[in-house]
């Protein structure tokens, strides 16, 4: 088979690291990264495109390369949960590790850095290419969506506890994963999908969602669609964040400092 060679030409910096931090749509986010573009692509190359209110954005899933394909896949949403041919999703498990997105152009500073929002990218992102959104030629919202006509979301209101608000702004300000964003992923749609998540029910209506080694505390009001943010917990044991013990993900200083402002 034919090889080719593509440059970066940018990459993406945002607050999102890890999979489970991207929205399954960009549309679903009100998130802002910066793609910051290597100097010989940025200047001249750029300087007509702040008039442009949207971008297609071209980049590689850099945290699936050499993972494996398959023909048949099952969206997050999809009716009665079945599987669907890999090309007639956006599963991001593809032959080539190639995606593709539309974004919102907020700005763009010193002919280098592009602001954008609404996106589902990742920290370190590389960026194969940038093109315009053009209405006229992009735009098609009369358009067979095949299985995707079938889907009907409901919609999940998310509510946030003083507690859960305190616990999730000291993460923030460590370093550690947004939950206000993973919430907000995991939980609009779908909130009790257990197919894909760590979830575990607590109580009646209750349950605790796990957040690689963080549990979340929720409450769901089935009747009104509304959903309660409780806590933040860290899945660690006492003993695990002694300070002489393995640290695997490399997130222990996050617990400790966790522990230490939100003891018990």
């Amino acid at each position: 088979m034919e090889e080719y060679l593509f440059n970066r030409i940018g990459t993406v910096h945002c607050g999102g690291r890890y999979k489970f931090e991207a929205p399954r749509q960009g549309v679903y986010s009100s998130a802002r990264a910066v793609i910051e573009l290597e100097p010989q692509y940025a200047g001249d190359a750029v300087t007509d495109l702040a008039a442009f209110e949207r971008i297609w954005v071209l980049f590689v899933f850099h945290c699936n390369v050499g993972k494996k394909w398959k023909p048949k896949t099952s969206p997050p949403y999809v009716p009665e949960m079945r599987k669907y041919s890999l090309f007639a999703t956006r599963s991001p498990y593809r032959p080539n590790p190639i995606g593709l997105s539309c974004v919102k152009l907020e700005s763009i500073e010193n002919n280098r850095e592009l602001i954008i929002s609404g996106h589902d990218l990742l920290d370190g992102t590389p960026v194969l290419d940038i093109k315009p959104y053009i209405p006229q030629a992009d735009a098609f919202p009369e358009a067979a969506a095949g299985w995707r006509d079938e889907l009907v979301l409901p919609h999940w209101e998310l509510d946030y506890a003083p507690l859960f608000c305190c616990q999730a702004e000291f993460l923030i300000a460590l370093g550690a994963p947004d939950m206000f964003n993973f919430c907000q992923i995991q939980l609009e749609h779908t909130p009790l999908d257990a197919s894909r998540r760590r979830l575990t029910a607590i109580a009646q209506d209750e349950y605790e969602l796990g957040c690689r080694t963080w549990r979340i505390g929720f409450r769901i009001f089935p009747e009104t669609h509304k959903i309660e943010l409780r806590y933040i917990r860290s899945n660690y044991t006492v003993s695990e964040l002694l300070p002489d013990s393995a640290d695997k993900y490399g997130d222990k200083e996050w617990h400790r400092a966790f522990w230490a402002e939100f003891p018990g």
